[in-house]
Formats: C-alpha cells, sequence, structure tokens
C-alpha cells in the first residue's frame, strides 16, 4: 500500500462508558498520522489480554474515562514512517506491543506507535499469530530475563502456565535451560507439558504453596496474596515476579521478612526483547497458541469469552 492509498477515516472498536462486553461498539475515527520517530501500521491482527477488559470494565486502572479505543498487540504493515525513522519502511510485516498502558489503541484498522515498539514479524508466522505473542509474551520475557535472570538448572514455578502470559513463560524458562514446574488444572496438564514444563501439578487437587519447596523463580500472574502465599516455595534469596500491581507494598514487605526478593513487573514496550522474542519464534521455540479468532466487528463476543478465564491460550481479532 503506497502513502496515497491510505484512506482518511478507519474502522475502530470504542467504548463511551465503562461496563460489559455490550459498551464496546464499532466507530470511524480519522486515520493517526506518525509523529518523530513513529510508525504507521495497517492492523492485521491484535491479540487480546486480562488488561482489556480490565480497563474496559473498571475506573481507574491507568487510563481516564472513556471514550477510548483499548488494545496494545499488533501485527501488520508499516504504511507510514515519520521523521527520523530508519529501521523500518513502507511495506514492511511488523509485530510488536503500544507503549504500555498509554498508547492503547491496537483495535482499529491503522495505529501510529514509536518505531522501537516493533520488531520483524518471524516469517514462518502469520499475522494472527504474531498478534499473540507481543503483551502477553513480553511479560514473560521481562520477568524470567530482565527481573528473574534465570540460570541454567534453576527451578522455575509459573503458576497459571496455561494462561496467555504462563504458556509463554514456560516456553522462554525452558529455552533459559530451567527445570519448570507449572500449576495448571487437570484438564490442562498435557497441554502445559507439550510446551515443556518438566512437571504439573494441579492446584484444585492440592496445595501447591505447601507442596512445592526449593524453587529459585516463581512466576505468579494471580494476586499479590496467592504470591504471599506461594513464597513458601521459595529457597533462600530467591525471586518471586508477581504481574499484580494491587498489594505490591504488602509483597515486597512479605518477602523481606521471609527472606526472599519480590517484585512487582508491569511490561514496557521494547525492541531489544520483541526482537528476542522474534527469534525464539523463528527458531520454533516460542509457538503462540490460538484460543479463538474474531473478526474486529466481534470485539465484544471476544472480550466477553476472555472474561470467562477459560481460554487456553490467546484471543485473537482479525483486521480486514
Amino acid at each position: 500500500m503506497s502513502e496515497k492509498d491510505i484512506p482518511k477515516t478507519m474502522r475502530a472498536i470504542s467504548q463511551d462508558v465503562l461496563g460489559g462486553p455490550e459498551v464496546l461498539r464499532e466507530v470511524e475515527r480519522p486515520v493517526p498520522q506518525p509523529g518523530p520517530s513513529e510508525i504507521l501500521v495497517r492492523v492485521h491482527a491484535t491479540a487480546l489480554n486480562p488488561t482489556d477488559w480490565g480497563h474496559r470494565r473498571r475506573p481507574g486502572l491507568f487510563l481516564p474515562e472513556p471514550p477510548f479505543v483499548l488494545g496494545w498487540d499488533v501485527s501488520g504493515e508499516v504504511v507510514a514512517v515519520g521523521i527520523g525513522v530508519t529501521l523500518f519502511q513502507p511495506g514492511d510485516e511488523v509485530f510488536g506491543m503500544l507503549a504500555y498502558p498509554h498508547g492503547h489503541g491496537a483495535a482499529a484498522e491503522y495505529v501510529t506507535g514509536p518505531t522501537r515498539a516493533f520488531a520483524r514479524k518471524p516469517a514462518n508466522l502469520n499475522h494472527i499469530q504474531a498478534a499473540a505473542i507481543p503483551l502477553a509474551a513480553l511479560t514473560a520475557w521481562q520477568s524470567l530475563v530482565d527481573a528473574a535472570d534465570v540460570q541454567p538448572g534453576q527451578r522455575v514455578l509459573i503458576h497459571a502456565a496455561a494462561g496467555g502470559v504462563g504458556h509463554f513463560a514456560v516456553q522462554i524458562a525452558k529455552s533459559l535451560g530451567a527445570y519448570v514446574i507449572g500449576t495448571a488444572s487437570s484438564a490442562n496438564h498435557e497441554f502445559v507439558r507439550g510446551l515443556g514444563a518438566d512437571e504439573v501439578i494441579d492446584y484444585h487437587a492440592v496445595d501447591v504453596h505447601e507442596t512445592v519447596r526449593d524453587v529459585d523463580v516463581i512466576l505468579d500472574p494471580i494476586d499479590a496474596e496467592h504470591a504471599i502465599k506461594s513464597m513458601k516455595s521459595l529457597r533462600p534469596n530467591g525471586i518471586l515476579v508477581s504481574l499484580r500491581a494491587l498489594g505490591a507494598d504488602s509483597l515486597v514487605q512479605a518477602g523481606a521478612e521471609r527472606g526472599v526478593r519480590a517484585v512487582l513487573i508491569l511490561v514496557e514496550a521494547d525492541h531489544a526483547g520483541m526482537t528476542a522474542l522474534a527469534e525464539l519464534a523463528e527458531s520454533g521455540t516460542l509457538r503462540p497458541t490460538i484460543a479463538g479468532v474474531f473478526p474486529l466487528a466481534d470485539a465484544a463476543k471476544a472480550h466477553a469469552l476472555g472474561e470467562t478465564g477459560r481460554t487456553v491460550g490467546k484471543l485473537v481479532l482479525t483486521v480486514e
């Protein structure tokens, strides 16, 4: 697509009020223009994450009051570049995560974002697969690599291992040479083992906090209360990485009292991280699992399914 073919307006999924999936509606908006060091991407697919329905429903989660367009995951084609951009050119296929949380807007036909929030899309992935990776896999990467510095031979416990972040975390931890223990319902044990987990524990059947011991790293996407209980599984000086901002102070204090480290991760746009994930995907080491695919117009249906908490992998919206 040449710049002269870029339309003036686009479809997007917006909301005027907070609430359930029914508040989402298709609207027409101006196509944004890329600023300095930004690219304009024609979106082919965007994935959903729990933060999408969290912001859709509840006030005070980083964003101002609506109207707004949600979405952070992007896979698509560069159609225009702003001044100073050398990393990409029109026609390049890219994937990435818009700056979290204020760079939202991926549930649309076009989106602008900082050049270095993106990487080249792996050639062996289609746009649906590529869109499923950025936010969830970057969260796992930054948790395990940047925060925990996982080393070969370490024992890593990943809670909710069949979920969006969890299923990437299992694969990334294995790529780092760790011994991986995942928690999941019994129905998802075969799936988690297929990702490479060395052990899978049914959290419905046993008290994981009492039965798992001597782990070096824990990734907990559940909540601060669960994370504090999970510290029992850590070795002295082990590290627990939590993905939940609520209760962060109590989490850090509890870790200090127990002789372990506790940190909170809030995912950041990251060109180096996206490039590393692209390399893992190209080698076949990182495989996204797609729980469902919906057209952009059916975003409300996808939100409703995601909010059940019973999906395995990622939900993706296609933009045609």
